[in-house]
């Protein structure tokens, strides 16, 4: 078998920059998802530092959690949890207010009694930009009495709320190294500049 001599987060180069103007997000991670071995490494590499004995349930957060989710849930063979855009559950819900990337007023929720009061939640989003949608799944988690287990994503950039979470949770990304990192919080990343859409 041949040596792989690629990096580690190789795969995060297939993430498309954003060609649409300044009203869209600045890149778009789900152009990697295409891409089988990059996907399948992506959800490694999210779950990689954490025990899958230390989790009872995995989250995700709508819409991209979801997909990244349901993936690692899978990967884990654990349950799965939709935290939703509000207005959409068809029961009683518990919801919150946060502002988003966008500095817009948004609202998430979850089904009231999603699941027993000590579960153990890994949370899961595509990114964390301002932290404002991941600070609010985990206090409907914490407000039904659910431990958070962690928090698993793309990327986190390092602005302050998103500090905070890393401070206080257990928050791993594929991320690994300071000059990607650096990158990713300038909003400019170097692999633009010879990205081909597949």
């Amino acid at each position: 078998m041949a040596e792989d001599k690629r990096e580690p987060d190789w795969y995060l180069a297939l993430m498309a920059p954003n060609t649409r103007g300044p009203e869209f997000c600045w890149l778009d991670p789900t152009a990697m998802y295409r891409h089988a071995e990059a996907f399948h490494q992506c959800i490694a590499d999210m779950t990689k530092d954490f025990n899958p004995d230390e989790i009872d349930l995995v989250a995700g957060i709508d819409a991209a959690g979801y997909v990244l989710g349901a993936a690692i849930a899978f990967h884990l063979k654990k349950g799965f949890l939709a935290i939703r855009k509000y207005g959409h559950l068809p029961s009683e819900v518990d919801d919150v207010s946060f502002k988003d990337y966008s500095k817009r007023e948004k609202r998430m929720e979850i089904r009231k009694n999603a699941f027993r009061p000590g579960t153990r939640v890994l949370i899961v989003d595509q990114w964390i930009e301002t932290g404002g949608s991941m600070t609010a799944a985990v206090e409907l988690v914490e407000r039904q009495q659910g431990i958070v287990a962690g928090i698993s994503c793309v990327c986190i950039e390092e602005q302050e709320r998103a500090k905070k979470l890393m401070e206080k949770y257990k928050c791993v990304s594929c991320v690994r190294s300071k000059e990607l990192q650096a990158q990713v919080n300038a909003h400019d990343l170097e692999s633009f500049k010879t990205y081909k859409p597949l």
